[in-house]
């Protein structure tokens, strides 16, 4: 049996309204890319009910003209995939499906929003099911650059001694050069659940040289000129990938400016918009996201986006647990806010228990009380 660490028990109502993966547009064929061994996917690798279950993958980067062209001689459409496509209308077909299917899904799902275990299939410690066979560096160093990504990245979920530092040291190599299969995929998403800050990191880096995205300040400009973009299929794509750029130093400051400024969107879309102004919020994980954070989780409209706001502050993406911490007295005064909703207030609660540990009952009292005598010392 699998033995993963406990996470946050969140589960206030049932059914999470999660972004379709997607992958579930493209047609599956039996083909893979050149040079990458067809696998069969562990069932352990499958994708958590919760955050990093699918940012905008890259269908939506197809689109993005002004980007990188990644794996020319794939033989089957993946998300990264930016190849020009022989005719528009059926770009047009596929990302009207995509956006399609994400509207359904959180219409579907609107009004249940729940944060349910993060971490319910985080990566266990060091389980060499998960992980790939060990490679010896020479070993390694003759793959090519998939099957690296994905050897490196099923060691690092599975606590393996060194991946992160190697998936450092070979990224670069990788950019443009991947595919997104179903096997980086799963992988990536265990890995932006993990417990571990590392690995983590380690999925974010995966993650832009599979999107083909270099870590530049003119990649920065396209993409935030992308997220005011018309297209909502392309407008969210770049909310998530302005965060995971945003989260390894390139023009974090302008990244967070934009993304604050996509919390006040209305109109049409407006609510997904907002929510995906969130996640690349999370992803950023600097002290200056946190404020923002909280200003959503009480004041939007949306139970999603509250939803999503709580669970960013408190588990989800890139914040330290001492960052986390300097939310912990507003969590308190949420928790008892007559202008919150009864939902509202259990989230607080929740965020308060899974930042702190501390198993107090859902009484501000009990929490301001701890608080001053404690919590305040980070104790």
């Amino acid at each position: 049996m699998v033995q993963v660490e406990p996470r946050s028990n969140f589960t206030l109502s049932s059914g999470f309204p999660k972004l379709v993966p997607m992958d579930v547009f493209v047609k599956k064929g039996p083909e893979q890319a050149v040079g990458v061994a067809e696998q069969p996917l562990d069932s352990r690798l499958a994708p958590t009910p919760d955050y990093g279950t699918l940012g905008p993958d890259s269908d939506f980067a197809k689109s993005s003209g002004g980007l990188p062209t990644v794996s020319p001689t794939s033989k089957i459409a993946t998300p990264t995939d930016r190849r020009p496509v022989a005719s528009a209308n059926l770009r047009l077909l596929r990302l009207l499906a995509v956006a399609g299917g994400i509207v359904a899904a959180l219409f579907a799902s609107s009004g249940r929003a729940v944060w349910k275990n993060i971490g319910s299939t985080s990566a266990p410690k060091k389980n060499p099911a998960v992980s790939s066979a060990r490679f010896s560096e020479r070993e390694l160093e003759r793959e090519k650059p998939q099957k690296q990504a994905e050897i490196l990245l099923g060691r690092a979920v599975s606590r393996s001694g060194g991946a992160n530092a190697e998936i450092q040291a070979h990224v670069e190599g990788w950019r443009g050069r991947l595919n997104w299969n179903p096997q980086l995929s799963q992988l990536t998403t265990v890995a932006l659940n993990s417990n571990d800050q590392d690995v983590r990191t380690s999925g974010i880096e995966v993650q832009l040289a599979a999107y083909g995205l270099s870590k530049s300040d003119s990649t920065a400009e396209h993409l935030l000129l992308e997220a005011n973009s018309s297209d909502h299929a392309r407008k969210i794509w770049a909310l998530w990938a302005l965060g995971l750029l945003g989260n390894r130093g390139v023009a974090t400051d302008r990244v967070v400016q934009a993304l604050v400024g996509h919390l006040k969107d209305s109109g049409k879309d407006s609510e997904d918009s907002r929510r995906w102004a969130i996640e690349g919020l999370a992803l950023v994980g600097t002290s200056a996201t946190i404020a923002p954070l909280l200003d959503s989780m009480h004041n939007d409209p949306s139970p999603l986006v509250r939803e999503r706001a709580a669970c960013s502050l408190a588990e989800s993406g890139m914040l330290s647990h001492e960052q986390r911490l300097t939310a912990v007295p507003q969590l308190i005064n949420y928790s008892e806010d007559p202008a919150l909703d009864a939902q509202t207030h259990a989230w607080a609660f929740q965020a308060l228990h899974d930042i702190t540990k501390q198993h107090l009952p859902n009484d501000s009292a009990a929490w301001r009380n701890w608080y001053q005598n404690s919590g305040a010392s980070g104790q």
